[in-house]
């Protein structure tokens, strides 16, 4: 069975030496002692690795089955589910005033790191349960965050969100779902949506459905969308559950991964829903929860990574196959370990310098959102906006890639299913899809978090990236080793925003075509600003006479590593960009 051992080690580096959470002006940041966060993590983190990681293949193997309407879950999910509850990790950054322990948002997204790795398709059920009330949270009125939101901090009800229509992916301006007022100020609500992720299950009493749909009469296209709460079981004045709502499960997605989610096709036939928010302003209130729902997502990539790279590294330290080519590295033996061959090394370190690279960038992205949803700073808004389709599609990207290698490792055992490694690369597929795929992420980025605020956010980022150059360049090793790589790709970074800002005017399809590649040259470059971050505190745990050398060792290897073999890759990115958009149009529609 695969292993799982939660890197808290180097969660806790990335919190306390790096980003110095304690030290933070950000309201609440003052709970996050080291001990505290320690405490959270080990707890947390043995919570995982003893019950969810080993339901981690039960689920890929029973996957999930509808019985008489109802989606029963499989073997142990609905134990563990309850465990998880009463843990009371299902609040852990939720408002205290619902039940939650108003931990930041910082904390809940490095226990969802330990979570989706752990079991990605379990934990996707409190995940989504968390973007559900967060939208409740951000434009409900006082009488609907009352009666839904401590039952769903809790997880005795879980939440959905219901976007997707058969005829109607990213274009949400196709959507039909129908939402008819009624006398008494509820909306009936009819239509079809697909993909519903945990749209049913048997492991709370209710569900309650954010639902996108159209109230008659309203403005065309996206501008006459609105939101509406939607429980699977309707919801009494003093809050006991009455009767089952107008809302059915039509069937369950046969699906390449996640196999443990419940993937539900929803009928929704005059179901009882009740407006959220403003009437044809439902975009704005799904938009509000994107930034952190697309980081969930990108720590996905990150989380399936992680995982994967813990077992090919194991697999190599103990498979015999061959001879270093400098001489037998265990003479007493048959053969060598195969983690002494340069190209197993290499799958690894590729691995490794991404995942922790990517770690600290997810860290960062958590500790702005912190900062704007707790001080309404609108700085920090503006640049975590920038980064998050960065972080979702690059990450998600990297995320699978490093699956497929970690499963190479494994060699002819990778492809044989009870290793699990292949699961790991099924399950990563799917978040370079959901919550709005890769490509769109790019175009995103491109169109419209690039020139927002006559381009503010990307000056602040080159800000940053430069103001810690300048600051730290006396130190002579840091800077030949990070920050003149570091200073090299942002210039790149620079030439391809200024490539579209001139050509891209004139010719869009100029940008549109360079608009995937511009995303993962901007990752780079970001993760290399978390690298030279990570290196100036190891350095500096170092000088300061450390008692742990081999962890700060190890993460300057591991930095070093990422500078001159990954890092470089923003020259062939930038060149590809500059090719603009005539070798990706030039061939005739017909002609494919």
């Amino acid at each position: 069975m695969p292993i799982y051992t939660p890197p808290t080690r180097d969660m806790s580096f990335v919190l306390h030496e790096v980003l110095n959470a304690p030290q933070s002006d950000i309201p609440g940041y003052d709970m996050l002692d080291r001990d505290t966060t320690d405490a959270i993590l080990e707890e947390g983190g043995k919570f995982a690795a003893e019950v969810f990681a080993p339901l981690n293949p039960v689920g890929d193997r029973e996957g999930c089955r509808l019985e008489n309407g109802i989606v029963r879950t499989p073997t142990g999910f609905k134990a563990a589910f309850d465990q998880l509850r009463d843990g009371g990790w299902t609040g852990l950054d939720c408002a205290e005033e619902y039940g939650g322990q108003g931990m930041p948002h910082l904390m809940g997204t490095a226990m969802g790191e330990i979570f989706a790795a752990s079991n990605m398709a379990l934990n996707m059920y409190h995940g989504l349960t968390h973007g559900a009330y967060s939208a409740i949270h951000a434009h409900g009125s006082d009488a609907q965050k009352r009666k839904w939101l401590p039952k769903m901090v809790s997880c005795e009800w879980t939440g959905t969100m219901n976007l997707t229509e058969p005829h109607a992916g990213t274009d949400l301006g196709l959507m039909r779902t129908k939402a008819e007022p009624q006398a008494d100020g509820s909306y009936k609500i009819t239509g079809t949506k697909i993909f519903i992720s945990a749209g049913d299950h048997d492991m709370a009493e209710n569900i309650i459905h954010l639902v996108l749909a159209r109230i008659p009469g309203g403005p065309e296209g996206v501008k006459g969308i609105s939101l509406f709460i939607v429980p699977k079981v309707l919801v009494n004045d003093d809050g006991t559950l009455g009767a089952r709502n107008a809302v059915s499960v039509g069937n369950i997605e046969e699906k390449m991964g996640i196999h443990g989610n419940s993937t539900c096709v929803m009928n929704y036939d005059g179901a009882t829903g009740y407006l959220l928010g403003e009437a044809h302003k439902g975009l704005r209130a799904m938009f509000t929860m994107m930034n952190e729902a697309r980081l969930a997502v990108g720590v996905q990539g990150l989380a399936q990574a992680e995982a994967a790279y813990q077992n090919a590294a194991a697999y190599a330290r103990e498979r015999l196959q061959g001879r270093a080519i400098t001489g037998p590295e265990n003479p007493g033996g048959p053969a060598d370990p195969i983690i002494v061959h340069p190209d197993v090394r290499r799958v690894l370190m590729d691995a490794r310098s991404f995942i922790e690279g990517a770690r600290a960038l997810t860290f960062w992205a958590a500790e702005l959102i912190d900062r704007a949803e707790r001080t309404g700073d609108e700085a920090a808004e503006a640049l975590v906006s920038l980064l998050i389709p960065v972080i979702k599609g690059v990450q998600t990207d990297r995320g699978f890639d490093t699956t497929v290698q970690a499963q190479q490792v494994f060699g002819g055992h990778g492809y044989i299913e009870e290793h699990g490694m292949s699961q790991f690369a099924r399950d990563a597929r799917i978040a370079m899809i959901y919550e709005g795929a890769n490509g769109i992420q790019a175009l995103d980025l491109v169109g419209r978090k690039l020139p927002a605020a006559g381009g503010k956010p990307i000056m602040a980022f080159f800000e940053s990236v430069i103001g810690f150059i300048k600051e730290n360049e006396a130190d002579a090793a840091l800077k030949a080793e990070f920050l003149d790589p570091l200073k090299a790709a942002s210039k790149d970074l620079q030439a391809a925003t200024g490539y579209f800002a001139q050509s891209g005017m004139k010719v869009p399809n100029n940008a549109l075509a360079g608009a995937y590649d511009f995303m993962h040259l901007f990752g780079h470059v970001a993760i290399g600003l978390m690298w030279a971050r990570m290196a100036k505190a190891a350095r500096a745990a170092l000088a300061a006479g450390t008692g742990d050398e081999s962890f700060y060792e190890t993460k300057l290897a591991t930095g070093r590593y990422y500078m001159a073999r990954q890092l470089p890759q923003t020259r062939s990115l930038l060149a590809r960009i500059e090719s603009g958009a005539e070798p990706v149009m030039a061939l005739a529609a017909e002609a494919f």
